[in-house]
C-alpha cells in the first residue's frame, strides 16, 4: 500500500466546487492583488487569533522579514531564536543585517525558555520563538523574560495556526508581532504561497503595510527601502474556503496523532501533548536512534517520510561556522527525528499500514 507523506490534490467534489467558485469571483471582479477577499481574510484571521490587526503578505518568510524590519532590526542587533526551524527563520534575520543567537531546544523540540535569559546581551533586539511541528512554545516563561528585559517577541507561528496552550491562548496571540505561513503544505493552507503578520500595535500595522508594498505610503512615496510582499487575492479567496473547514482538518490530524501514540509509544519517542493543550500536528515527528534504518524500512513498505529538517539552521552551508553555538540537545535530536505521514486525507487503512510497518521494524 502506497502512503504519500502529503497529498495536495483536491478530490473532494464539493470542496473543489467551492474553491472554483472562489476563483471565479476573483476573476469576475478583477482585483487580483490585495482585493476584498484579502481584507476579509485579515479580519477573520485577526479575530481567530485574538489580535486587533492582521496584515496579509506573500509568504511566511516574507512575514518574518517585514516583522523584523518593522521593529527597525538591523546591523549590530542580535536576535535570539532556536536552531531547529526551516532556514527561512535565519534567512529573515540575516537579511536585515542582524545576527542570530541560537538557544538550545527543550524535549518538545521548541526553544528552551530556561536558557533564553543567559543569551540576552546589550545587543539583543528581539526574541523569535518558533512553534515547531505545530505545538506552542512555553510562552509564559518566554514572555516573562522578555517583559522583564524590555525585549519584543516575534512569534514564528508558521507551523502552528490553530494551536493552543493550556489556557486556550492561540498561536499568534503572544508576540508584539506574530508571523504565519499559509503555504500549501501547512495545516491552514493556501494553494501556493501566502502569509500574515499579526499585531495589536497601530504604529506597527502602518510600518508592516508600508513594507509589504516597496516601503511606500499611499502607494506613491517610499518611506522605507523594501520590496513587494503583497498577497494575491486568489490565495486569500482560497484561504477563506479553507478557514471554514480548518477545525475539521485539525481534528482529523489530532485523531491520527492519538492513534499513532497508542500504537507506537515505547517503540519510538512520540510527540507529547500536555493536558489541555492543542497541538495541531503540522508534522507528527517521532524520534529513534535507528532513524535512518527505520526510514529505509518504511520506504521499502511504500511509506514516504520526511526529516524536518536534516540540517539545523546554523549548520546550513551559508551559515556553517559563522555563529557561536552551544546547542548539544538540538545537535543530538536532529539525528533522531523523522516525520511520518499524518495528513487529514489519510485513510484508516493507510494509518494502520504505517503503524504495522513501524511495529515490524522493531
Amino acid at each position: 500500500m502506497n502512503v504519500p507523506y502529503l497529498d495536495l490534490s483536491v478530490k473532494d467534489v464539493a470542496l473543489k466546487a467551492r474553491l472554483m467558485e472562489a476563483v471565479g469571483t476573483v476573476l469576475d471582479h478583477g482585483r487580483v492583488i490585495m482585493g476584498p477577499e484579502m481584507l476579509e481574510l485579515e479580519t477573520r484571521v485577526a479575530a481567530y487569533c485574538g489580535r486587533r490587526f492582521c496584515i496579509g503578505v506573500s509568504s511566511g518568510s516574507d512575514a518574518l522579514y517585514v516583522a523584523l524590519r518593522a521593529l527597525d532590526v538591523g546591523p549590530g542587533d542580535e536576535i535570539i531564536t532556536t536552531p531547529m526551524s526551516w532556514v527561512a527563520t535565519t534567512n529573515a534575520i540575516v537579511l536585515t543585517g542582524a545576527t542570530p543567537v541560537y538557544v538550545d531546544i527543550a524535549p518538545d523540540l521548541n526553544i528552551d525558555p530556561g536558557r533564553v535569559e543567559a543569551a540576552i546581551s546589550s545587543k539583543t533586539r528581539a526574541i523569535v520563538p518558533v512553534h515547531y511541528t505545530g505545538k506552542l512554545c512555553e510562552m509564559d516563561d518566554l514572555v516573562h523574560v522578555a517583559e522583564e528585559r524590555g525585549i519584543p517577541i516575534i512569534e514564528d507561528a508558521a507551523q502552528a495556526f490553530g494551536a493552543e496552550d493550556g489556557k486556550g491562548r492561540r498561536a499568534g496571540s503572544f508576540g508584539h508581532l506574530a508571523c504565519f505561513s499559509f503555504n500549501s503544505m501547512k495545516v491552514f493552507h493556501s494553494y501556493g504561497e501566502a502569509g500574515a503578520v499579526l499585531t495589536d500595535d497601530e504604529e506597527l500595522v502602518d510600518r508592516v503595510q508600508s513594507l509589504r508594498y516597496a516601503g511606500t505610503r499611499n502607494r506613491e512615496d517610499c518611506h522605507y527601502p523594501s520590496l513587494n510582499f503583497r498577497m494575491q487575492t486568489l490565495q486569500a479567496a482560497l484561504l477563506l474556503v479553507e478557514l471554514d473547514r480548518l477545525d475539521q482538518i485539525i481534528d482529523r490530524r489530532r485523531e491520527i496523532a492519538r492513534t499513532y501514540r497508542r500504537s507506537l509509544d515505547g517503540l519510538v519517542t512520540c510527540p507529547e501533548e500536555p493536558d489541555g493543550w492543542k497541538h495541531v500536528f503540522y508534522t507528527f515527528t517521532i524520534q529513534s536512534d535507528s532513524r535512518d534504518e527505520l526510514q529505509r524500512h518504511l520506504q521499502s513498505d511504500q511509506i514516504e517520510t520526511k526529516i524536518h529538517h536534516s540540517l539545523l539552521m546554523p549548520h546550513q552551508t551559508a551559515y556553517r561556522g559563522k555563529f557561536p553555538l552551544d546547542i548539544p540537545v538540538a545537535e543530538k535530536t536532529v539525528r533522531r527525528i523523522l516525520s511520518i505521514p499524518n495528513h487529514e486525507k489519510m485513510t484508516d487503512g493507510q494509518i494502520d499500514h504505517v503503524k504495522q510497518s513501524v511495529s515490524r521494524f522493531f
